[in-house]
């Protein structure tokens, strides 16, 4: 039980209809979670609207009300807390709830649109190595303490989010890495929370369905560094045209990292193979099993952040040549055939065309390039076109299929994405409509020495397909069609 008082302290409130010296039990946004002596939380959402559900949550025990303008009618005995905006206040109040265990470790963000997961994935690993207890926060899992969640949403809600950092911080963790989303810091998810740094990693086109436009994408994705404090400091990369944008008027203390830039950090790439690259990070050279330049970022990135935290050059360097690509970011094996299968997230034209252009560098030209990739439903539709011709321009042969189609017609996905494609690679393109078929399609088609990216699913384990999710594993079933194994 705590005081509402006590967990109101730096919520901005306009106003008050009762005594906030009464204590709750729990804090819900969602009414049907809602208990005895709850407070609940009334957030105007994307399709609903919580105020909607103030007489439930009262019905199933509330004692205290967040919102953004009063019911009609305030019930007799009932705190009623006006504020401005209810889902900031959530992240404060879910802070204050659990004693703001976000200041009690290092807790770093990373977001961008590409190499999230990467490198908040990568510094989970790299520390844990150096000796850390440590936790992650990323689109592919929860994980400390040898334990681990899947997660829903690559920002949790801020209620999850102080949940899951208490636990931590009750197991000793030291240090956690997490992923920001622009989802997540335009919902306020990460309000309330202290940041020891944040890292950005680039900016594309993506997500234009929710935020309506790229300037409102790029500047909440600036928001999250607006919001950091002076004694945080913030990362950007500088090859990116947005870098420098980040880090006006931020608090914190700025630091840069590039490999075509004048930067803090720089790296340069002197060999590459699909087995791994040498790179030279701040003149020393070293060894990597990542593969790419946009993966030589992610680990400059990471090598910045190691500094930045009082880690040692050298044993940065140490720890980041044994580190193993991410789960279905550029993870790779070769048929008996020598067939190299290159298994990817990429779902944004600019991620498509990075690994695109990685595996065209690395390869000889002899050999035949088949990609197999498709557009998810309910989704950004502006950058099916281009993905389209990103995919056909930089390949010799492309496979259109689903990927989650979720409530939209596949084949209607990928006349969009074929309406990209330039009259004179139309030659190239062939359209299955089913996943796992399309991947066979490409097992019958690619010869020895031939190279097969299977693009845009990466470490999912599901389709999603009219409300349902499907089991579906892109690794699973290339294994399966390739080596000749049980999906």
């Amino acid at each position: 039980m705590k005081k509402l008082q006590d967990i109101l302290y730096g919520v901005a409130i306009e106003s008050i209809v009762g005594s906030t010296a009464i204590e709750v039990e729990s804090i819900e946004f969602d009414s049907r979670k809602v208990k005895k002596e709850a407070l609940f939380i009334a957030q105007k959402g994307v399709v609903t609207d919580g105020h909607e559900f103030i007489s439930s949550a009262l019905s199933n025990g509330a004692v205290a009300i967040i919102c953004e303008q009063l019911p009609e009618e305030c019930k007799k005995g009932i705190v009623y807390v006006v504020v401005e905006n209810a889902s900031k206040a959530l992240g404060q109040v879910a802070a204050n709830y659990y004693d703001n265990p976000s200041q009690k470790l290092s807790l770093v963000g990373v977001t961008g649109t590409n190499g999230k997961t990467t490198i908040a994935s990568l510094l989970f690993e790299l520390f844990t190595a150096l000796g850390y207890p440590c936790g992650l926060i990323s689109t592919v899992k929860i994980s400390y303490q040898t334990k681990t969640w899947d997660n829903s949403h690559t920002t949790p809600d801020a209620l999850s989010l102080n949940r899951h950092l208490s636990k931590m911080v009750l197991a000793g963790i030291s240090h956690c890495f997490m992923e920001v989303s622009s989802h997540g810091i335009a919902q306020h998810r990460t309000a309330g929370l202290y940041f020891t740094g944040g890292v950005f990693t680039n900016l594309t086109h993506d997500h234009l369905d929710y935020h309506g436009d790229f300037k409102t994408y790029r500047d909440i994705k600036k928001l999250f560094f607006d919001q950091l404090l002076k004694t945080a400091f913030a990362l950007t990369n500088l090859d990116d045209k947005n870098g420098a944008f980040m880090l006006q008027n931020s608090k914190a203390k700025t630091y840069s990292y590039a490999l075509k830039q004048h930067a803090d950090y720089k790296a340069q790439i002197l060999e590459c193979e699909f087995s791994g690259m040498l790179v030279k990070v701040q003149g020393q050279e070293v060894w990597t099993n990542l593969v790419g330049e946009f993966n030589t970022q992610n680990l400059l990135a990471v090598y910045a952040v190691a500094e930045l935290l009082g880690e040692s050059s050298m044993d940065i360097l140490k720890e980041l040549s044994l580190l193993k690509p991410i789960r279905g970011r550029f993870e790779t094996f070769q048929s008996d055939e020598s067939i190299t299968v290159v298994i990817d997230y990429a779902h944004s034209p600019d991620a498509l065309e990075n690994v695109l252009e990685t595996i065209n560098k690395i390869r000889t030209k002899n050999e035949t390039l088949i990609t197999i990739v498709g557009c998810g439903g309910n989704r950004d539709r502006e950058k099916r076109p281009m993905i389209g011709k990103k995919a056909a321009a930089l390949s010799d042969k492309v496979i259109f299929t689903s990927d989650n189609p979720r409530d939209e017609d596949p084949a209607l996905i990928i006349s969009e994405i074929m309406e990209g494609v330039a009259p004179e690679d139309f030659k190239k393109v062939l359209k299955v409509t089913q996943r796992e078929e399309a991947i066979a399609v490409a097992g019958n088609l690619a010869n020895q020495g031939d190279v097969v990216l299977i693009a845009g699913k990466g470490h999912e384990t599901y389709q999603e397909i009219e409300g349902k999710k499907i089991p579906f594993n892109d690794l699973e079933i290339a294994q399966k069609i390739f080596l000749n194994t049980k999906a």
